[in-house]
């Protein structure tokens, strides 16, 4: 389990290293996957806003101790309702570091307290408490894998081989 330091730095570091993995790409490198059944980059970054609103928003219900029961949401669910999909990749990633940038100004300054207090999810199988920690720990470490995946097809398209093309893509397929 990480410690609240650890997940601060996490989630601090997530929007700069998908800019700094994605700076000079073009637009539709960052639309395109690499294969049949992956993900784009801007589909990552899609989800990646997509847990940061869901998730964050439990923090903010918590904090704000408006409720004590909240029904769970999928981020997954929740993309749909939005239009992170059709978005600029830059654009977008432009309003997750600034989302993010507001969601740590508010963890920094929370107390040992305020990082402890819980709300009831229901709606996902079995009632459970989740705590403010819980969700900032759950985002960081969820985050990680997809900043990864972000880097590693950046690092794919600028290979020699990297074509991520629609006619590239066509004849890889024939």
């Amino acid at each position: 389990m990480l410690t609240v330091d650890q997940v601060l730095v996490l989630l601090a570091h997530a929007p700069p290293a998908i800019a700094d993995a994605t700076t000079d790409l073009e637009p539709a490198h960052l639309r395109t996957s690499p294969a049949d059944g992956e993900w784009s980059a801007n589909e990552v970054l899609g989800h990646l806003r997509s847990c940061a609103d869901v998730w964050g928003g439990c923090i903010a219900v918590i904090l704000a101790q408006s409720q004590s029961k909240i029904r769970a949401v999928n981020p997954r669910t929740w993309i749909r309702r939005t239009n992170y999909l059709e978005l600029d990749f830059h654009a977008s990633l432009n309003a997750y570091t600034q989302q993010r940038s507001e969601l740590l100004k508010v963890l920094h300054a929370l107390s040992e307290e305020e990082w402890s207090r819980s709300v009831t999810v229901t709606g996902a199988g079995k009632t459970l408490d989740r705590t403010t920690f819980f969700y900032a720990h759950w985002l960081a470490t969820h985050e990680r894998a997809h900043v990864k995946q972000i880097e590693r097809l950046a690092s794919e398209v600028r290979s020699p081989d990297g074509d991520y093309s629609p006619r590239a893509q066509e004849s890889r397929r024939l």
